[in-house]
């Protein structure tokens, strides 16, 4: 037994009805729904599992939560320094993240590289979601370089199966990560209206201006947006110019966000940075989507590992604690919700493999479905993310808000991955917007949902409704409720494809048949009286 004070040993039974330690396992061989969907790309990506679930990466987790970056503005003679600095254990999983290929393997010719980095995304929101960030920016940014001068000197950096934290100029570096900063205070999403503006400086440029989030501020380079003479562009801003000086970046603060906190994020100024331009002068918006695209997919596959990590904590306190002479695993009523829950993680799981998978496809349908798939799953995927996380923190009871337990860090991360990259209504409005451009993208997605159709007579129904609002067209005000329907079926097609029958039939009768849940999904609500009253 367990004296006062002592450390428990994992998985030894516990005095007082206190569930005992989860022992250190492997993330990927302890989940069947992953290693099924993954298939024999699931082989390459076992020791990864192994050590996210041993002693040193959860401590090294706990202490990058515990100990958040700290802003270092000014030397001790009052030079500007503008850096970032974290603890070991940030850096850690950082580095075991880079030579594991997190940002790596979708670009070295694998079959299925996008496969398995959308894996390892899955693998680290489970432990530690902050350094996916900077490694997720990293991986997206190759594509956006693509056909530019600086491919050259930036593709293999960011593509090295390494991490180098070291402030040194590239050509020094073996290995390079790359952050963003697109969004200005006045605009958000809307980028086209940034007022960054970026002046000819012979071969190179230079930006004045400012930006409201800058992700990962200690990244070798950034993307960003400005202004030239010929419209919106796309630039590269190094952080240390090839004499080894430091651009002139400066960091004004960082933000003190709800979650993420291992990571930062910062607001800084561009005092004359030095910067390449990427794509041609107006064609800014272009450049960057490229990028938008490929964090799109990291986005809609993080809240599968959320509810995933959440679900396991969830399933070992039931398995472990009693209650009114009975585990409470072996009560009926925790069992159907329990299963509820892991019905919504399993059919995330599913969405976002799939969408990887038309991510590592070659054919132009392929393609086509990649656009149109990752938004309808990254906005389903993250509706459902904060609610499982909830409901998995009231399984435990009062210990759930306890941070001796992950599941406050889990449920503060919840909406992130929601929020960046396109909030809920920006990804809905973009859903609509390629059904009615894209012949093509409308065409593959609903050929995907037909394909299963005779299953299930609650999704031929829904199928059909969802048929009919593509051809006549969905009003805007309707695009919530739709992207859930769409973002259903989708999750359903994904589940007979890859789950057992009855899980599929679940899932069919759990979302298909009732009514919507997520947020303005469901009309005729008195809205003019309700928002009359904020008015």
């Amino acid at each position: 037994m367990t004296g006062a004070g002592e450390e428990q040993v994992p998985g030894a039974v516990s005095p007082g009805n206190q569930p005992p330690i989860r022992p250190a396992g492997n993330l990927l061989t302890q989940d069947v729904a992953a290693c099924d969907g993954l298939g024999a790309t699931a082989g390459g990506l076992v020791a990864l599992g192994g050590w996210l679930d041993s002693a040193e990466a959860r401590e090294m987790a706990r202490a990058a939560n515990r100990f958040a970056p700290e802003l270092h503005l000014f030397d001790r003679g009052g030079r500007r320094l503008d850096e970032v600095r974290f603890h070991p254990g940030y850096h850690g999983l950082l580095g075991n993240g880079l030579e594991a290929g997190y940002a790596a393997s979708a670009w070295e010719g694998a079959a299925a590289g996008h496969l398995a980095h959308a894996a390892m995304v899955y693998l680290f929101s489970q432990v530690e979601p902050g350094v996916c960030c900077p490694m997720t920016m990293t991986y997206a940014a190759v594509p956006a370089l693509e056909g530019s001068p600086a491919a050259a000197l930036w593709r293999p950096r960011l593509t090295a199966r390494a991490y180098e934290a070291a402030l040194k100029p590239l050509p020094a570096k073996g290995a390079a990560t790359m952050g963003m900063a697109m969004t200005e205070k006045q605009g958000g999403s809307d980028v086209r209206a940034n007022v960054t503006r970026a002046e000819r400086d012979g071969a190179g440029y230079r930006l004045w201006g400012h930006k409201w989030f800058c992700s990962a501020p200690m990244s070798d380079g950034f993307l960003t947006l400005a202004q030239a003479s010929g419209g919106l562009t796309c630039f590269l801003v190094p952080r240390i110019l090839p004499d080894g000086s430091r651009n002139r970046i400066h960091l004004m603060r960082l933000k003190e966000k709800l979650g993420n906190r291992a990571n930062a994020s910062a607001e800084i100024e561009y005092h004359g940075a030095w910067a390449e331009r990427i794509g041609e002068e107006g064609e800014g918006v272009r450049a960057i989507i490229r990028m938008v695209h490929h964090t799109r997919l990291d986005t809609a596959m993080a809240p599968a590992g959320l509810m995933r990590a959440a679900l396991t904590e969830a399933h070992w306190w039931c398995a472990h604690r009693s209650a009114f002479q009975k585990r409470l695993i072996d009560a009926p009523l925790m069992r159907r919700v329990l299963a509820d829950l892991s019905l919504d993680q399993e059919a995330a799981l599913a969405l976002g493999l799939r969408v990887a998978r038309a991510f590592d496809g070659t054919s132009a349908e392929e393609a086509a479905f990649a656009r149109i798939a990752v938004a309808v799953a990254k906005f389903l995927n993250n509706k459902r993310c904060v609610n499982v996380i909830y409901e998995a923190m009231e399984c435990l009871g009062g210990m759930g808000y306890t941070d001796d337990t992950p599941l406050p860090m889990l449920y503060r991360e919840a909406p992130l991955n929601s929020i960046w990259e396109g909030s809920g209504n920006v990804i809905c409005l973009d859903i609509l917007r390629t059904l009615a451009r894209d012949r093509l993208a409308g065409e593959v997605l609903l050929a995907e949902l037909e394909a299963v159709r005779g299953r299930f007579a609650a999704y031929d129904t829904a199928l059909d409704g969802v048929v009919s609002e593509v051809k006549a067209g969905v009003p805007e005000a309707d695009a919530r409720r739709f992207a859930e329907r769409l973002g259903d079926l989708l999750a359903a097609s994904a589940l007979m494809d890859s789950g057992p029958e009855s899980l599929a039939e679940s899932y069919v009768r759990r979302r298909l048949k009732g009514a919507g849940q997520v947020a303005g999904s469901v009309a005729g609500l008195a809205e003019d009286d309700i928002l009359a009253r904020w008015e």
